[in-house]
Order: C-alpha cells, then sequence, then structure tokens
C-alpha cells in the first residue's frame, strides 16, 4: 500500500513539474485542483499503465521499448480527459476543451510525457540513496 502512494506522489509531482516547464500544457485552477489532477495521472499510472505495458510487450520487443513512451504519451491524453471530464483545468495545447486531437496536443503530450519520466526517474533515485527511516 506505501509503494502505491509513494508512486502516487511521485507521479503528482512530476506531472506538476511536466506542467510549469512544457509550453501548450496549461492548467487553470486552484493549488487543490492541481493536487487532484496529479493524483489522478498517478493512479491512472499506477494501476492502468502495468496493463498496458503487458499487453504491448511483444510490440516493445519489436522496437526496442519505444512502446514505453508512447504508453506514457498515452496516459498523459488519458488524464487530459478525465480532468475535463471533471471540470479541473488540466489541458493539451487546448485539448480536449477544443474537440480535436492535432499535431500540438500530441507533441504537448510527448514532451509531457518526456518530463513526467525524467522527473520520475530521478525522484526514485533519491529514494534509492535515501536511508530509511
Amino acid at each position: 500500500m506505501l509503494d502505491i502512494v509513494i508512486r502516487v506522489l511521485t507521479n503528482a509531482i512530476a506531472l506538476i513539474a511536466a506542467i510549469k516547464l512544457v509550453p501548450n500544457v496549461a492548467f487553470a485552477g486552484d493549488l487543490w485542483k492541481l493536487l487532484l489532477v496529479a493524483a489522478i495521472f498517478g493512479i491512472v499510472n499506477a494501476y492502468l499503465r502495468p496493463i498496458v505495458r503487458l499487453l504491448s510487450l511483444p510490440l516493445s520487443l519489436l522496437i526496442f521499448g519505444l512502446v514505453g513512451l508512447i504508453i506514457n504519451t498515452g496516459m498523459v491524453l488519458l488524464t487530459a480527459a478525465i480532468s475535463d471530464s471533471l471540470k479541473l483545468g488540466f489541458t493539451l495545447a487546448g485539448w480536449p476543451a477544443r474537440g480535436t486531437i492535432d499535431i500540438d496536443v500530441i507533441i504537448a503530450a510527448l514532451l509531457t510525457a518526456i518530463v513526467v519520466s525524467i522527473v520520475s526517474a530521478l525522484l526514485a533515485l533519491v529514494r534509492m540513496v535515501t536511508p530509511r527511516l
């Protein structure tokens, strides 16, 4: 249980960093809504991503792991869609409020996925070298 909480918090911090760093990724709302979006992203990543990764394993072996980046991009798009349905204010180049997914939305989701992956990896390294209490 503690591991899932830590994974959710790590993804939350990574998503907040992506919102601050990636152009065309916007959040309009209060801090509690941002934390809720980050928690949704963490839950989506904690529960759905392992299933999707397992199902895509044969394809991942063929294209040398690039499927992971595509999966992460999809998880960001899913988080934006859930955020829109809950009226939380997380958008990728104006989507999903704008209604169409175009190249700007995909690039924003891809860059967000890259930033989230880097920040999550750095936080995992910090967690590994930090002594346990």
